[in-house]
């Protein structure tokens, strides 16, 4: 550990009420027990959080996606970092495995706000000293930031986890343009072709034209992605790759499973072996059905929180 790190003192992992299953993984990986901290609401609902135990001079770590309900865990998080921040903390990290709005991080027509951006700023002002997060839906959002953004990615997991199947005959599927690089990612970790549905709008009332570029005739598709939320996308790849002679069943790998509206019912399909999704984002009962997969993201997170906290390097885990 370096001197810097030394005078740091204390590593201490904390967790917001978004996903505190996946903290407490994260936190038994690392050794050490969960920061105490207590998060209650105001008869009005107004977030009130107080931290239990001392942070003076400490390495605080606040993990807290922020997945739905947005608003909430959003305003949760900055109260939390600015209760940290307040309690003299060290250095504060806010880890935040499934970042929201975005999606939101370019202006597609006028009088838009850029959300993600706006987000950025709400963080740094709150009192996070870093980010620490997983496979962002627009990578150039690190960019957002002036402080460190360490950008980790779930693909080597999920990779790992379909490796233990039988993937002879399969193939990558990128659903847009969007999800090339990381298509092309799974493929050289599996040594897989890619395939890409190209997704043209054809009118005003959000109707796409979709074009399969590749051969997937015969093949077994897995249609990967950053996240699933109402699941059409996946639905429209499925159509698409049926209509071009792929083989089913196939097999869907994605890091965030957000999961609302109808997507656990496009999940089901019957031309749907399995769908892998990381516990970045909680996974209730609700939304739990026979065909899918967590795969934890925890080993990885406490792995990359390990190597801030002693300053090494966190890119030799993309390798």
């Amino acid at each position: 550990m370096s001197a810097a790190s030394q005078g740091r003192g204390q590593l201490q992992v904390f967790s917001g009420t978004a996903n505190p299953e996946l903290a407490g993984k994260i936190a038994a990986h690392l050794g050490v027990p969960l920061g105490g901290m207590t998060v209650s609401k105001f008869p009005d609902g107004e977030t009130c959080v107080r931290i239990d135990t001392s942070v003076r001079g400490k390495d605080a770590y606040i993990v807290q996606p922020t997945c739905p309900p947005v608003n909430d865990n959003l305003v949760e998080l900055l109260i939390i970092l600015d209760a940290l921040r307040r309690a003299s903390a060290s250095r504060i990290t806010a880890v935040i495995p499934y970042y929201g709005y975005a999606r939101q991080d370019k202006k597609t027509a006028g009088r838009e706000p850029i959300a993600a951006r706006m987000v950025a700023d709400m963080l740094t002002t709150g009192g996070a000293d870093r980010i620490v997060t997983v496979d962002l839906h627009s990578p150039q959002i690190q960019g957002f930031f002036d402080i460190p953004v360490d950008h980790l990615t779930a693909v080597g997991v999920l990779a790992e986890h379909l490796r233990k199947s039988d993937l002879t005959g399969s193939v990558i599927v990128a659903p847009d343009a969007g999800r090339v690089n990381m298509a092309t990612d799974y493929a050289n970790r599996l040594g897989l072709p890619v395939v890409i549905i190209h997704k043209r709008r054809i009118g005003p009332e959000e109707t796409e034209a979709v074009y399969v570029v590749g051969d997937v005739a015969g093949k077994r598709p897995i249609i990967i992605d950053d996240m699933v939320t109402t699941g059409g996308t996946i639905s429209r790849s499925v159509r698409a790759l049926l209509d071009e002679g792929a083989a089913p069943p196939m097999r869907v790998a994605v890091t965030h499973g957000v999961l609302v509206g109808k997507a656990v019912e496009y999940l089901s399909e019957d031309v749907i072996l399995e769908a892998a999704v990381t516990d970045t984002v909680p996974i209730g009962a609700e939304k739990a059905f026979d065909r899918l997969k967590v795969v934890s993201i925890a080993p990885l997170i406490a792995e990359a929180i390990r190597r801030i906290h002693a300053d090494s390097s966190v890119s030799e885990l993309f390798s």
